[in-house]
């Protein structure tokens, strides 16, 4: 599909109100909301699932205001970010634990000279939010700066701050390689 097939279901879902249109645009783009959210959620699989539903809720109700000015993906994912943060926030309050104070609980650093994938989710999950959102959106979803700048509402000149911060941390977290 492309962003012509974006914009005539769209277009469907606004004019005609077609439920068709709109699980078609729900089938496409929900996977990719899903990695995002569970990798901000440092893999919880049960609040992945609750960011995108009410993410999806959010942008069907603002569906019309989208203007193209961006890959509908892209404009989605801005919901997923921002329902994301609310969470998050909402969690440090109640718990009065900054979540940059998470253990990273990375003991088994090494497996055979690489990197466990689990080991490598868990240092990314105990990253401060903040990096964890640059990271994510940059080396996992592709992002540019300038798009998440756009999703974050910072500079590009920040996110690439955050990301080298972001790298810096993970590479620390995880510890010294061996041979290197």
């Amino acid at each position: 599909m492309t962003e012509t097939d974006d914009r005539a279901l769209v277009n469907a879902v606004l004019a005609r109100g077609d439920e068709g249109a709109f699980s078609a645009l729900y089938a496409r783009h929900t996977p990719a909301l899903y990695g995002l959210a569970l990798r901000l959620t440092g893999g919880d699989h049960a609040d992945a699932q609750d960011v995108v539903h009410d993410a999806w809720v959010r942008a069907a109700e603002r569906l019309g205001e989208f203007e193209w000015r961006s890959a509908l993906r892209t404009w989605l994912s801005g919901f997923v970010v921002r329902r994301w943060r609310e969470l998050a926030r909402a969690r440090r309050r109640a718990a009065s634990v900054p979540l940059a104070d998470a253990p990273v609980g990375v003991e088994d650093r090494k497996r055979q000279g690489t990197f466990d994938r689990v080991l490598l989710e868990q240092a990314v999950a105990g990253l401060a939010p903040g990096y964890r959102e640059v990271l994510v959106l940059h080396d996992v979803h592709g992002y540019t700066h300038e798009e998440i700048g756009a999703l974050l509402g910072i500079e590009a000149g920040t996110s690439k701050s955050q990301l080298a911060r972001a790298r810096s941390a993970l590479r620390a977290a995880l510890g010294p390689r061996e041979g290197g």
